[in-house]
């Protein structure tokens, strides 16, 4: 057999490994999260059923915020930083996490789903674990601190299946 070479089953082997080892944090061409005692702003915004408050926010490249999140509304909400490309992307992965039944009206179910079914294998490898985004549950307030890197124009948006779609999305500036 061709592991009987020693050569062949070492390049085999580095070649799995790489991926291990050269994966990196996730990057966004906007920015990156930090952590809150960085932030030289903090800003609250109330997530409702099917609404932000504040609808708009404005941000300076550079600066990091620390944005306090508190659902008052009856559902599970997202606050999901990104430009609209960005939004379309991760409302297909919230879709197959609500049709796996992984993900409800008011929480997320982790418990013992067969991700096998979505694609993922058994290893769970399905989660909402992005940097710019963060679900809270009805009555549960929620933290994400973000340090700007450019100017631009972008979103923050709640991608739960059909919320996006009903209005809870709201403009984000970043200015120099």
């Amino acid at each position: 057999m061709f592991l009987r070479k020693p050569w062949l089953l070492a390049g085999c082997l580095l070649v799995l490994s790489v991926p291990v080892l050269a994966s990196p944090a996730e990057t966004f061409a906007f920015g990156e999260a930090a952590p809150a005692a960085k932030a030289t702003r903090t800003v609250e915004v109330v997530l409702q059923d099917i609404s932000f408050s504040p609808k708009s926010l404005d941000v300076k490249a550079g600066e990091t915020v620390r944005f306090v999140l508190v659902n008052k509304g009856q559902l599970l909400h997202e606050f999901n930083l990104g430009d609209a490309a960005m939004h379309a992307s991760h409302q297909q992965e919230m879709l197959k996490m609500q049709s796996s039944g992984m993900l409800t009206p008011t929480g997320m179910k982790m418990g013992d789903m067969d991700h096998s079914a979505m694609g993922h294998g058994d290893t769970g490898g399905m989660k909402h674990d992005d940097p710019n985004s963060v679900l809270v549950e009805p009555g549960k307030t929620a933290e994400l601190t973000w340090t700007f890197s450019k100017a631009g124009a972008l979103e923050f948006a709640c991608n739960i299946p059909g919320h996006y779609q009903a209005g809870m999305v709201g403009k984000l500036t970043v200015s120099q």
